[in-house]
């Protein structure tokens, strides 16, 4: 497959690269999807955009599914936005600024709808995540890196400052800390990511899939309403005051309290057996 920008793909070569460009694998109430775009360091490309927020809203209504794994193939997670796309579409006399503006937008979305579903979304990080790849690391919920990942939003040095990896960042790390990073285009390195709160944990090369797979597991075996219910009450009392955040969570635990599966969950740890949410 050749690394040129997928505006200059033949319909069928697109058609093709679009079927094999994300992969989603279902186990034991987990969605795994592999971005597998290795020849571009699974960059955000128009298609691989499609490709995830496709899934995604599938993901959201599906009932079975209780947790999510985000990963990439080959030697990146992701390194941002297709930068040779990006340049086709600035040549185009039909797009330009609407291109980039949809773009953006697409993306936006895209990571927006990472944090609205229900299920928790677990970033598998290995190699580097830069720019819009370390906006999707600090989207997740949750994020398992090797040990040796490097973390950065450097589109500075290219002098194109990450504005919409920023709104992410800023809001997983503190301001001062991804200030440095969006000014200098300085890479961090997993020690660094753990200290600062971009990612749950380091582990070697050879257990990230077992470590992440294992977090998967633990989440999935937990009612699924108390997870989807937790999820949303996390990031909307993220937004409010400390008065209206313990207001709005109390009436979320007295939703939570009434459902007949809390009900069962209560009993059976009063009982000392396991409950049955089946």
């Amino acid at each position: 497959m050749s690394a040129s920008a997928g505006l200059e793909f033949e319909p069928s070569n697109t058609e093709r690269y679009e079927m094999t460009i994300l992969h989603r694998d279902d186990q034991d109430h987990i969605a795994t999807l592999t971005m597998d775009a290795p020849d571009r360091l699974n960059a955000l490309s128009d298609e691989m955009l499609a490709a995830l927020q496709e899934n995604l809203d599938s993901i959201r209504d599906d009932d079975a599914v209780r947790a999510v794994i985000i990963r990439g193939t080959g030697k990146a997670f992701c390194a941002g936005h297709d930068l040779k796309q990006m340049q086709a579409g600035r040549q185009s006399p039909d797009k330009g600024a609407a291109y980039f503006a949809d773009l953006f937008a697409r993306c936006a979305k895209m990571m927006q709808t990472i944090q609205s579903l229900p299920q928790p979304v677990i970033a598998q990080v290995h190699g580097i995540a830069t720019a819009a790849g370390c906006q999707m690391v600090a989207t997740c919920d949750l994020a398992i890196a090797t040990d040796e990942t490097r973390f950065g939003v450097n589109g500075v040095n290219i002098g194109l400052f990450c504005s919409t990896p920023m709104v992410a960042l800023t809001r997983n790390i503190p301001r001062k800390a991804a200030f440095e990073m969006l000014t200098t285009g300085r890479f961090i390195n997993t020690r660094e990511a753990q200290e600062l709160g971009l990612i749950n944990r380091a582990v070697g090369a050879g257990e990230l899939d077992e470590e992440t797979r294992a977090l998967a597991e633990t989440i999935a075996v937990k009612l699924p309403v108390a997870v989807k219910t937790g999820k949303s009450a996390f990031y909307n009392q993220a937004q409010m005051s400390t008065a209206d955040a313990y207001a709005y969570a109390g009436d979320v635990m007295v939703e939570n309290m009434l459902d007949t599966m809390t009900d069962e969950g209560i009993n059976a740890f009063l009982e000392k057996r396991t409950p049955d949410w089946s």
